[in-house]
């Protein structure tokens, strides 16, 4: 018995130790499995344990996005940790308030907007504005469709994503008209899509799904007869024939995709739209980037370059988290039958001395009676020998 109520204390002690070892990191896997499909949930935790293992990762990121010439970047980053009750030396404060007051001046907004009507590109709100006026004349999309359709014409190398997206940027342009703006954010969402895989901002992923449906919303021969006849300078013309050339019927992953990057720029800025393009895999982790943003508004840009793709989703595999759930759940499995084998084993010891004491007195009251009677039979036996 003795052995026995041993082995269940050990067990015991045993499994004490490994639940508080274990429980939280079950209690952290238990929260990142409730919010792997909200993505402000899921980025407060994942920036929660971050700062945790590096509580200077703000300060440090601030630094970065200053001597990068990002003053938006910095101060969406300072309002995160203003968010989170962070304090940063007030000289830092102080040189990203006076960054973001230069970019915003009036002279370097009209030349970034005039930077993205003229080239069609844009890494800010400014020069954003200015594409997107281009694309709502529609010659910015005019000549990306000639351009890329010209080449698609003559065998030689063509952007397809660049040209399916002009040609639903000019079946779109019309419908922003009609609706007096109502589709603007569809419309900002197709040129930052096409913006950003100019210049290389979008991610992998991202641009083999869109490249896939592209080339199902255009019909390739048909717009190879509206680029042979359309020309910038006949906009009308080539606005006509680009429209038959676009199949709107196969156009709704591609519209779902540029309504959510619209959605991510009204919120969380032109800059921030093209750091979620950058990172998404596929028109998911955008939908996900939405509703960050709507979430966050500033500070999303600030989850961004903190978390990366782990701000919109799980990096760390479920089945990961589900173990730790798991092994917490067995060690407290072990630690009740622990404590049932050893209150079990307590209370047999218990009894069974009790037995002990019950059959030791009953022994000695034997005994004791047994005394009694030969004393009484050897005082009868003296009281009837003869004298």
């Amino acid at each position: 018995m003795g052995l026995k109520l041993g082995i269940a204390k050990a067990g015991i002690a045993l499994c004490a130790v490994a639940l508080v070892l274990t429980w939280p990191h079950a209690r952290r896997s238990a929260a990142f499995l409730a919010a792997q499909d909200d993505p402000a949930q899921l980025s407060e935790l994942q920036l929660s344990a971050a700062l945790q293992r590096d509580p200077s990762l703000i300060g440090r990121n601030i630094d970065e996005a200053l001597q990068a010439h990002d003053p938006e970047l910095a101060d969406s980053l300072v309002q995160l940790a203003a968010a989170r009750n962070i304090t940063l030396p007030d000289d830092v404060i102080q040189r990203v308030a006076e960054t973001v007051a230069a970019e915003r001046s009036a002279t370097g907004v009209a030349t970034r907007f005039a930077t993205g009507l003229i080239t069609g590109q844009a890494d800010d709100g400014a020069s954003l504005s200015g594409t997107v006026a281009g694309d709502l004349f529609v010659f910015g999309d005019i000549r990306d469709v000639i351009r890329e359709g010209s080449n698609l014409a003559t065998g030689a190398e063509a952007d397809r994503l660049v040209l399916g997206l002009a040609a639903a940027g000019i079946a779109i342009t019309a419908a922003t008209y009609v609706t007096v703006g109502g589709a603007a954010p569809v419309r900002a969402g197709l040129t930052l899509v096409k913006d950003a895989r100019k210049v290389g901002r979008l991610g992998e992923g991202l641009a083999s799904w869109a490249g896939r449906s592209a080339r199902e919303v255009v019909d390739a021969p048909a717009l190879r007869r509206a680029v042979a006849d359309g020309a910038v300078v006949r906009p009308d013309k080539t606005v006509t024939a680009v429209k038959a050339a676009f199949r709107t019927e196969k156009a709704g992953g591609l519209m779902r995709l540029a309504k959510d990057v619209g959605r991510v720029g009204e919120k969380a800025g032109t800059r921030g739209a093209l750091d979620t393009l950058k990172i998404a895999e596929g028109p998911k982790d955008v939908a996900r980037a939405a509703k960050l943003a709507e979430s966050k508004g500033s500070q999303t840009r600030a989850f961004l370059k903190i978390l990366g793709r782990g701000a919109l989703l799980l990096t760390t595999g479920a089945w990961n988290f589900a173990w730790w759930i798991f092994g917490a759940l067995m060690t407290l499995f072990g630690l009740v039958a622990s404590l049932k084998s050893g209150v079990e084993r307590l209370t047999q010891s218990w009894i069974d001395r009790g037995k002990a004491r019950r059959a030791r007195r009953l022994i000695a009251e034997a005994k004791r009676a047994e005394a009694e009677r030969v004393r009484a039979d050897t005082a009868v036996g003296r009281l009837m020998a003869p004298s």
